[in-house]
């Protein structure tokens, strides 16, 4: 039988130990204390007798990696089961810290059973930790800490985790194609103009004709881009970190840039179905969390993904707070299908709106992922055809001149 357990100490010094239970039962485990007296007196606190006690070096918190989403949702799965088979809280950190293998996940957990000890509830820890920890997540924690069921939170919280990360990856993944057909022309272009067509040129001064003017065209590009790519490089990155800097801290250019991704063809509908499950994902979770609707709403809008239906979903709460049923409130936006409309509709009548949510974020889910298998066999043939029409294009510019000048020969 294994057991782990920490005194708490910030101290980079680890210890090895091995003691018995009250049942008698051997147990072994490593931890993290100050010295061994401290170590000592906790394991007896927490009814194991030491018997082997042998300083190991811990390697250093500072290490390990950041912490991910995915770390988190793992975390909260097994708190939720541990809690659930009447492990006490602390013990519960205490074990899931200490058996993490990412140094940086280890104090993050360490950290939040060192504040619970100082007398704060889970929810007061959790936000301590902004980065780690949304104000979605610390919210279905404190109800789930105030209706007596937090280890069914917990376990809800994971789920929710771990169908939102799934979703953005499948976000990514649609929008990695058209990123990988842009980078992938732009090399092939810059490769050719600097190092193919020079040779063409090179050979076209012995004609001593006039070139024809697309010819001309990209041979005056490629000195360009010869002499003074340099400047193309400084262009495209400040207009990159232009971009960036106002995406960042201007909401109008993001509600712009939203709006407009709704509309782009192929990615558009993908955006809009992923905006709509996490909108159910997130209504079903708050839901089921015994959450008010209204209150709900605003944790709702956060985690839509996109300015849309972020102020949408805040006008449906304004609506909502007024008397307004959620359905009647979700068609004034115009932005949700009817069959999402209706299955809300249903949810309101019958007093299962988070089972309704949860069904609509499942049918959402399954639609985004066939949609960017979709585009991924749209896009092969497409990524073949924009890198034809400019290598293409390249290649029949630097044999202009020659074909003019066999059919002037002929």
């Amino acid at each position: 039988m294994a057991m782990t357990a920490t005194a708490g100490s910030k101290k980079d010094i680890q210890f090895v130990w091995e003691g018995k239970d009250k049942r008698g039962n051997v147990v072994r485990g490593k931890s993290l204390a100050a010295n061994e007296a401290a170590l000592r007196a906790d394991l007896r606190r927490q009814g194991v007798a030491p018997t082997r006690v042998k300083t190991q070096r811990a390697r250093p918190f500072s290490g390990g990696g950041k912490v991910k989403p995915e770390d988190i949702a793992v975390f909260s799965r097994q708190l939720a089961t541990m809690m659930a088979a009447g492990i006490p809280m602390v013990q519960s950190l205490e074990i899931v810290g200490n058996g993490h293998e990412k140094p940086a996940m280890q104090k993050l957990v360490l950290d939040i059973k060192s504040t619970i000890e100082g007398g704060s509830t889970l929810h007061e820890a959790l936000a301590k930790h902004p980065l780690q920890f949304d104000d979605l997540f610390v919210n279905l924690v404190e109800a789930g800490e105030q209706a007596g069921a937090l280890e069914t939170l917990l376990d809800k919280i994971a789920t929710y985790k771990e169908k939102t990360e799934e979703l953005k990856k499948k976000i990514k993944k649609a929008l990695f194609y058209p990123t990988a057909v842009m980078v992938v022309a732009v090399l092939v272009m810059t490769i050719l103009l600097i190092f193919v067509i020079p040779q063409f040129e090179s050979l076209f001064k012995g004609f001593g004709a006039a070139l024809p003017a697309f010819t001309q065209m990209v041979v005056n590009l490629s000195r360009f881009v010869q002499h003074r790519g340099w400047l193309i490089l400084i262009a495209a990155g400040a207009a990159i970190y232009t971009f960036i800097y106002f995406k960042k801290r201007s909401r109008n250019m993001r509600r712009t840039l939203d709006r407009m991704l709704l509309h782009v063809p192929v990615i558009g509908p993908i955006m809009v179905k992923a905006a709509i499950a996490r909108f159910a994902r997130t209504l079903a979770t708050m839901f089921a969390a015994g959450v008010p609707l209204v209150e709900a709403m605003q944790s709702v809008a956060g985690a839509t993904g996109n300015i849309v239906y972020e102020e949408a979903t805040l006008r449906m709460k304004d609506e909502v707070a007024t008397g307004q049923r959620l359905q009647r409130a979700m068609e004034n936006t115009g932005l949700f299908p009817n069959m999402v409309v209706q299955m809300v509709a249903v949810g309101e009548e019958s007093g299962s709106l988070d089972q309704m949510s949860s069904k609509v974020a499942d049918f959402y889910e399954t639609e985004v992922d066939a949609a960017v298998d979709g585009m991924s066999s749209l896009l092969e043939p497409l990524i073949m055809v924009v890198l034809g029409v400019l290598v293409g294009g390249l290649v029949i510019a630097m044999y202009l001149p020659i074909f003019k000048m066999g059919s002037v020969v002929g």
